[in-house]
């Protein structure tokens, strides 16, 4: 299976594509969407959308997973974040890719083993669950690393789940 995972971001937004079978985990590439200081906010979500749309294209992911809304405290922040995921959501759509959303309680811990665990210990995690040489930058592209990972430690788990009340 082949997982895009997108981290919104109102600054920047991190993409990365993960090819696994549940168990193994291989970054096929990851990167992040800035926006520029000078970019207005139509430009900025075109160029998340482009980005998307290309990487949807060129790797035809399974599925879409990305880091559900939390609280934040500035609300204009707040709002440009919701902008950028309305963008995320819709470029999955057009694109028939089952969406997924998770909490960033949820992806820590999936891939790291603890809902608290600090920025630098996701990364030190998708490194070693990607086999990369160097730990992921910017850290916004190990966070979408660490959300297609999280899917498909929730994927796996699913199939063996239905796997096992339909043996009973």
């Amino acid at each position: 299976m082949i997982v895009l995972g997108v981290d919104p971001g109102a600054r920047a937004t991190g993409y990365g594509v993960v090819r696994t079978d549940g168990r193994r985990h291989e970054c096929v590439t990851y990167g992040c969407i800035r926006r520029e200081p000078e970019q207005d906010l139509p430009h900025s979500l075109r160029n998340i959308h482009d980005a998307l749309d290309a990487i949807l294209e060129r790797h035809r992911p399974e599925a879409v997973a990305v880091e559900s809304l939390f609280y934040a405290v500035n609300v204009k922040s707040a709002l440009v974040l919701g902008h950028a995921r309305g963008v995320i959501l819709l470029c999955a759509a057009m694109h028939d890719t089952p969406l997924f959303e998770y909490s960033p309680l949820e992806i820590k811990k999936a891939v790291v083993g603890y809902g608290r665990a600090e920025k630098a210990q996701l990364q030190q995690m998708s490194k070693l669950l990607l086999n990369l040489k160097e730990v992921p930058e910017p850290h916004d592209a190990a966070d979408a690393l660490a959300v297609a990972i999280c899917h498909a430690h929730h994927q796996a788990f699913r199939s063996r789940l239905e796997k096992s009340t339909r043996t009973r």
